[in-house]
């Protein structure tokens, strides 16, 4: 009986070069030594370029094993760049504030012990490690976040990268010292020849049976919820909080990622189109926001709060564009975030510049205002150690961010886990990059639950607030409830 996921075609998969696997039973043989040397296990790890034109998203999800753990991360607009992966040759877990040194350090020592090639193809090729974190440091405590640890990042057995007309593959082997170079090598050639290319499959329009679509905390509490943040901010304990809500689904059959995955691919080219299963359940969605990208010594991220929403009609979609530019709530909104990023940059760096004003940035159903901030690092700080440094952001957290750590709990009255954490990769070198996970749900079989959320400064209108994080829903929660 075939371990494939259930619903997968059989179509063939890409060719991959025989010399991949010879090149690899030599690097399995020199991790081998190494792991007997030392006593730790030594990742092998090969990269070649396929031939013709390969999409690593449906190949992975064609190819998912029945509990596999699975990553995809895309920008189609940025050179339908996308990396996906498929297995667990390594997972590396930490939970506490100490969450990102601790993976950051791991994945450096792994890393340099690996016995791997340098990064040959596009952004997230070669050996690699993906994953997530939540937004609290004990975030994911819920039983409907289990296998979402507040810190996990995998190094995969399999994973491909594209950027352009270029798609790569890495496959990596994680040696023990009394493991037979063989059975590794037959355990990877029987992953490969699993790989299969099909489309992804269309989501079905009308579905036998019912949707449940409810809030399980009332609306009027979040309305409250905002009041006495407004309060607060006014009283000049804070400037300001992100309050989200959670909005849950149960279909009348299990929610199926791959077909969600392409139609936000399709809806959301502008924004990181992300998913990690973990054969039980699946996060999901599609974030306008870049949290950090780590390129040698340079940085790039994203000052990203305020928002308004979209019209059909150009006109009045300008003008909605217009007064979210002139919005004096909203461009504090952004101040503050930019001024927090800028602020946590800048010990580590020569130097720190942000765009001297925001622009207005449109997706499918909102737009927001975004001030690109570039920075030149003075250490090498990995991918990872600046997720750390940079997250919570007030985009999603809140200034100052001690006193909003414990407030947003005590005001949305649900666990976040992996809603507004950091989701992305990193290499071997350090590079990576880390969005913000936004506009998402977490899907379990039949159920799901949606999050949105909304920055409050002192001008905010709780039922404003509310009618915003409506808007927001409105990127995953039609694709779920019918």
């Amino acid at each position: 009986m075939s371990t494939r996921a259930k619903g997968q075609t059989s179509a063939s998969g890409p060719a991959v070069d025989p010399a991949l696997i010879e090149r690899l039973a030599d690097r399995l043989g020199e991790a081998l030594r190494g792991a007997r040397a030392t006593g730790s296990a030594v990742i092998a790890s090969v990269t070649a370029r396929l031939d013709g034109a390969v999409d690593p998203t449906e190949v992975i999800l064609a190819s998912r094993r029945v509990g596999d753990r699975w990553f995809v991360i895309e920008n189609v607009d940025r050179e339908e760049a996308a990396v996906a992966t498929l297995g667990c040759a390594q997972a590396l877990q930490a939970t506490g504030k100490q969450r990102f040194d601790e993976l950051a350090a791991r994945w450096r020592d792994l890393a340099s012990q690996a016995v791997a090639d340098p990064p040959l193809g596009p952004p997230g090729s070669g050996l690699g490690a993906f994953g997530g974190f939540a937004f609290a440091a004990d975030g994911g405590a819920s039983p409907r976040w289990q296998g979402f640890a507040p810190g996990s990042m995998t190094v995969p057995e399999l994973s491909l990268a594209r950027r352009g007309e270029e798609t790569w593959i890495t496959v990596n082997a994680s040696v023990c010292a009394d493991d037979l170079a063989q059975e590794l090598l037959t355990r990877v050639a029987a992953r490969l020849s699993e790989l299969r290319r099909a489309r992804l499959p269309l989501l079905d329009p009308a579905p036998a049976g019912a949707y449940s679509v409810r809030s399980p905390i009332p609306p009027s509490h979040y309305e409250e919820a905002v009041r006495r943040a407004v309060e607060r901010i006014r009283a000049g304990e804070l400037e300001k909080v992100v309050l989200a809500r959670e909005v849950e689904v149960d279909a009348p059959v299990a929610h199926d990622p791959a077909a969600i995955l392409g139609v936000l691919r399709a809806a959301y080219p502008s924004c990181f189109v992300y998913a990690v299963g973990t054969g039980e359940a699946a996060f999901i969605g599609a974030s306008p926001e870049l949290l950090v990208r780590r390129e040698g010594q340079r940085a790039s991220t994203v000052s990203l709060a305020g928002s308004t929403r979209r019209s059909a009609d150009p006109s009045v979609d300008q003008r909605f564009g217009e007064q979210l530019l002139n919005s004096a709530k909203d461009r504090v909104e952004n101040e503050i975030v930019a001024r927090r990023i800028m602020r946590a940059l800048a010990p580590h760096s020569v130097w720190v510049t942000a765009a001297p004003e925001p622009v207005v940035v449109k997706v499918a159903n909102i737009q927001h205002l975004a001030a690109p901030i570039r920075a030149q690092l003075a250490a090498p700080l990995s991918a990872i150690d600046l997720a750390g440094i940079l997250h919570p952001t007030p985009a999603v957290g809140g200034e100052p961010d001690d006193v909003c750590q414990r407030l947003i709990p005590a005001l949305e009255g649900f666990d976040r886990g992996w809603y507004a954490g950091p989701l992305g990769w990193t290499d071997s070198t350090g590079d990576g990059e880390f969005c913000v996970a936004l506009r998402c749900a977490l899907l379990r079989g039949r159920h799901a639950w949606c999050y949105a959320g909304c920055g409050i400064v002192a001008d905010s209108d709780p039922a404003a607030e509310l009618i915003e994080t409506d808007i927001k829903f409105g990127a995953m929660l039609p694709l779920l409830s019918g």
